[in-house]
């Protein structure tokens, strides 16, 4: 089924000068442009609060493109896309020439063009912002905004930042993105779940013994020590990512394949997801993290965090799921592993290999790949009855991938363009899963220190034990 085109649009990219614009944003305005999936007609306008011109901007925008992005800046297509590209500086609490300009654009366009605004903005410069928008009316007529994580730091917090949003927007209005939901390996979920009667029958606590999803990262926190003592790995990536990737792993099947059904099947996930118990938490920091620049000598921010949580329904009663994540890992991965029961009775004699190698698998490899792995139990060749693990894979650049496939933003972006929320964050969704991180975030449990390169503290390996953390993997994922 081809991908819907949206309707004319004026795209406002509040940050176009910061990080984020560079290596993802505005790269993959193009590359929409070069599938075919931006906007019939459309224009991008950059706003930061520093001076600057049209052809400054584009230069910039050529550059970021050629470095970060897939598709090189050369030809008609770069032609046609840097033409619609402009610059307006626009200050964090007057955003009245910047409103001139969208308003120039809409009438370039002719018609009733829509407008998203994209804040790719530090957090303590969200209320201003958002302020200067209501004020200039770049919020009328339906105008949809994108807003990046942090999603407040608790649940008071998160309570006044969509109190702020709701002052200017409907909730409908707002999309609050998180990239990891747009990636090919979450969404093959719902496909594996949904579509497959070889699954969903089994997908429940009589049939699941366990559920990991773990997201180790190699990369410390330097350059972002700052922004880090204010979140933590914990509000930094469970609430925002980790606990999203179990809703879609986790809930009934939604009555159809839309927005409202898939949020409010998210919903019914989180209302059952049991509150975190520090108990069930292991928090680490890496050796030397004390001595990056910008933190305090005696902080007790989290590098790393492992929990056990539940969800406390009919289909997941008594089924642990296990998170983890941590900087300065040993490996970068995204992976969610269902592991299944064995079956009641076994007719295979000890020593047969039967269960030696852990329970069955299906595995979810949400990086860039895009892998699915399904293990089980198989015959070895030869004399005896002797089994091993054996594994089927899927990966998708070796299932015809015709180079249409859409990195996370662009795919989000692509999906607010035509006002598609499935795959984002809704209030209600964000303020209960605070309410259900606060237990911990009163009373965190004490740090554990772990090496540089490690898979973090050894307490981690209690808090899942008699199981183990299916990474690092024995057997590496095959070659395409």
């Amino acid at each position: 089924m081809a991908r819907p085109v949206p309707d004319d649009h004026v795209i406002v990219l509040f940050g176009a000068t910061g990080d984020l614009a560079a290596r993802k944003l505005l790269p993959g305005f193009f590359e929409l442009g070069v599938a075919g999936l931006m906007p019939r007609d459309f224009r991008v306008i950059g706003t930061a609060p520093v001076a600057r011109s049209d052809d400054d901007f584009r230069a910039h925008v050529h550059d970021v493109v050629e470095r970060f992005g897939k598709v090189p800046p050369t030809g008609d297509a770069w032609d046609a896309f840097i033409a619609r590209v402009s610059y307006v500086e626009s200050g964090s609490d007057d955003a009245s020439a910047l409103a001139a300009a969208v308003a120039a654009a809409e009438r370039d366009l002719g018609g009733s063009p829509g407008v998203l605004l994209y804040l790719s903005i530090p957090p303590a410069a969200m209320d201003a912002i958002v302020g200067a928008i209501g004020e200039s009316g770049l919020a009328r007529g339906g105008a949809k905004v994108i807003l990046e994580k942090p999603f407040g730091t608790d649940v008071d917090s998160a309570r006044a930042l969509n109190a702020r949003l709701h002052s200017v927007f409907a909730e409908e209005q707002i999309f609050r993105i998180d990239h990891f939901l747009g990636k090919e390996a979450v969404l093959n979920i719902l496909a594996f779940r949904f579509a497959n009667g070889l699954f969903e029958p089994i997908w429940n606590r009589d049939h699941i013994d366990h559920v990991q999803i773990d997201v180790p990262e190699t990369l410390s926190v330097t350059g972002r020590a700052s922004f880090y003592e204010s979140t933590g790995a914990y509000r930094d990536m469970v609430v925002t990512h980790l606990f999203q990737m179990l809703a879609f792993m986790a809930m009934d099947p939604p009555k159809e394949l839309a927005p409202g059904p898939i949020s409010e099947a998210k919903a019914q996930v989180f209302r059952s997801l049991r509150p975190v118990r520090p108990a069930d938490v292991v928090r680490g920091q890496y050796d030397g993290y004390r001595d990056e620049p910008g933190v305090s000598p005696d902080s007790d921010t989290e590098t790393f965090v492992a929990l056990r949580c539940a969800v406390d329904n009919a289909r997941w009663a008594g089924v642990p799921f296990y998170l983890r994540t941590g900087k300065h890992m040993a490996e970068n991965a995204r992976i969610i592993s269902i592991a299944f029961r064995p079956p009641p009775k076994s007719m295979f004699p000890a020593g047969s290999g039967a269960g030696a190698q852990g329970p069955d698998h299906l595995t979810f490899d949400l990086g860039d790949s895009s892998r699915v792995s399904l293990s089980f139990y198989g015959k070895r060749p030869g004399a005896g009855m002797n089994l091993e693990k054996e594994s089927l894979q899927f990966e998708l650049h070796g299932a015809g991938d015709d180079g249409t496939l859409l990195e996370a933003y662009e795919r989000l972006i692509h999906d607010a363009l035509l006002g598609d929320r499935t795959l984002f964050i809704s209030a209600e969704n964000i303020e209960r899963l605070w309410r259900t991180s606060a237990p911990l975030l009163d009373d965190p449990p004490p740090l554990h220190p772990y090496r540089p390169g490690s898979w973090g503290p050894e307490a981690a390996l209690d808090l899942i034990a008699p199981v183990d953390w299916r990474l690092p993997f024995e057997r590496p994922w095959r070659a395409p």
